[in-house]
């Protein structure tokens, strides 16, 4: 339970998504009062589910990776993960359909990724995987600690990094982007669109991601895990622990603007009353700040370059229904046939007509596939509103056409259908999710589900850190550093926890699982136990 050593220090959070809700659990923990302010009924925020008669569907992110990210945040309050979620390791990392026949599973064990890569693609696109991997496992190790462990990135430090180990120049490779890469690094085009599919994870185009972001394929293969219940269930405990420590939570209550007081932050006001705090952290999108959605005072807390241009939205159902047709896995990708033509057209703001489709089946983490009505979530890469370019930010959200709706939900089914993939019954509108939808759940983002482009190499230190212009005002959650995911906006909420610690004065709560020199996302030789609870 909650000690009342800095109970007379208040900090009000905006928004219960993970990084609110991963802050809010950290500063509960530490003894600071906490109330958390969310526009919606529930907690979340993009981790979010649409009711079906198979129960709730997520609608978001689908499965945690980087473990060891949430096991710190759970000992930081004392807790166990496991004695909280049980989680589900996916030997399957991906099953993945092209339209030439072609098909491949990628799998958690790496020697078993090759074998099936000899037998889809032959010996020497298997000899390309080992080297791929191997350079993305070293690119994550050397990049983990002073970017995304770091609260502080520079990119001064980064070139000390690299000048201590010259070889990682050449992983880097700073003059391609990741398209450009692998089509050095794979002979066979198949493999080198399946992990170019890697930079969607942070919405960007592969051909316009630097090639750095090669490191997310070797953040994957470290485990990939389901939580029993959803992902939203990762959201429900960690609003219930928080509570546990003492922190109170308005849902369905908008912020309309931050207070200031001597020249710092120094609360909200909402449709329900004005909310005095110590320290104020917003868990939203940073652009909302830069655009005077909450007030004059965070106009100036975040620079544009911060939060500008934006990256990728998406077109997301979410329902039940019985599938028929090829195996499914828990995650299945079935591919377009040109992905540079899929990508261009995303550059362009329009919706591509020859799309890569990702089917997740949320029932399918055992070893038995469910009869009856299953959940799904399918996605279709989107622009943002506005397009790719900085237009987006001079209008905000309108409705599509039901025209335009009718036919981005043909075209995804009956793609899905050359596949031999069918659903009964076949998901209504009410099922999707726009881009335009998005925009209008998520305030100024345009859409976006991923914060600023990732696109350049030095992006990823042009995001917001925790600490803006403004004192007093924190920022934590996928817009801000260490980037989009959920392990990065929690990862974000500690170093947001830990900025306000410090600037109060306050100690911070010692994580059981702490390492000296920091915490360690873990290694591919660690693997996912048996155990009931392992998970993503």
């Amino acid at each position: 339970m909650k000690s009342d050593q800095n109970a007379q220090h208040h900090v009000a959070i905006v928004g219960a998504g993970i990084g609110g809700l991963a802050a809010a659990l950290r500063l509960a923990a530490s003894g600071c009062a906490v109330t958390v302010v969310e526009a919606q009924a529930a907690p979340g925020g993009k981790m979010r589910t649409i009711p079906s008669v198979a129960g709730p569907v997520d609608a978001g992110p689908t499965v945690l990776t980087m473990r060891p990210v949430f096991e710190a945040l759970f000992a930081a309050a004392g807790e166990r993960l496991e004695d909280h979620l049980t989680l589900t390791p996916l030997p399957i990392l991906a099953r993945h359909y092209w339209q030439d026949g072609a098909s491949l599973d990628l799998m958690a064990d790496r020697d078993q990724s090759a074998t099936n890569i000899a037998a889809a693609f032959g010996s020497r696109s298997a000899a390309e995987f080992k080297a791929f991997a191997n350079r993305a496992a070293r690119l994550f190790d050397a990049f983990d600690g002073p970017m995304m462990q770091a609260e502080r990135p520079s990119q001064l430090g980064l070139v000390r990094k690299v000048a201590t180990n010259p070889g990682l120049l050449l992983d880097m490779a700073p003059w391609k982007s990741l398209a450009g890469l692998l089509k050095g690094a794979f002979s066979d085009p198949h493999l080198a669109q399946l992990f170019g599919r890697y930079a969607t994870y942070v919405g960007g185009s592969p051909y316009s991601a630097p090639a750095l972001l090669s490191l997310i394929a070797d953040a994957e293969a470290r485990g990939v895990w389901a939580v029993e219940g959803g992902m939203h269930k990762l959201a429900q405990t960690l609003e219930m622990l928080a509570k546990a420590h003492g922190a109170v939570f308005r849902y369905s209550a908008r912020v309309q603007r931050i207070e200031m007081q001597g020249g710092r932050a120094a609360g909200i006001a909402t449709t329900s009353g004005r909310i005095t705090a110590d320290a104020v952290l917003f868990n939203g999108d940073p652009r909302a700040l830069h655009r005077g959605l909450l007030g004059d005072a965070g106009r100036n807390a975040v620079p544009s370059a911060s939060v500008n241009p934006r990256s990728l939205s998406a077109w997301v159902h979410a329902f039940a229904a019985t599938p028929s047709g090829p195996p499914l896995a828990y995650h299945t990708v079935f591919f377009g046939n040109d992905p540079k033509a899929e990508f261009d057209a995303l550059a362009r703001g329009e919706r591509p007509s020859d799309a890569t489709l990702y089917v997740c089946a949320q029932d399918r983490a055992g070893p038995v596939p469910p009869t009856g009505p299953e959940r799904f979530e399918i996605i279709l890469n989107g622009a943002p509103i506005g397009g790719a370019s900085q237009r987006s930010a001079l209008r905000g959200p309108t409705a599509e056409s039901e025209r335009d709706i009718a036919q981005c939900q043909t075209q995804i089914f009956d793609r899905l259908a050359t596949f031999g993939l069918s659903f009964d019954p076949r998901p209504t509108s009410t099922a999707l999710t726009t881009p335009e939808g998005f925009a209008r759940l998520f305030p100024a983002s345009g859409g976006s589900l991923y914060g600023q482009s990732p696109h350049g190499l030095t992006a990823g230190l042009k995001r917001p850190l925790a600490r803006t212009a403004v004192p007093g005002l924190y920022l934590c959650g996928g817009g801000a550093h260490p980037g989009a995911g959920v392990p990065m906006a929690t990862l974000s909420a500690r170093h947001a926890a830990g900025a306000i610690l410090t600037d109060l004065a306050l100690p911070s709560p010692s994580p059981r699982m702490a390492t000296p020199g920091g915490m360690s996302t873990g290694s591919r030789t660690m693997g996912p136990g048996p155990s009931r609870s392992s998970v993503s």
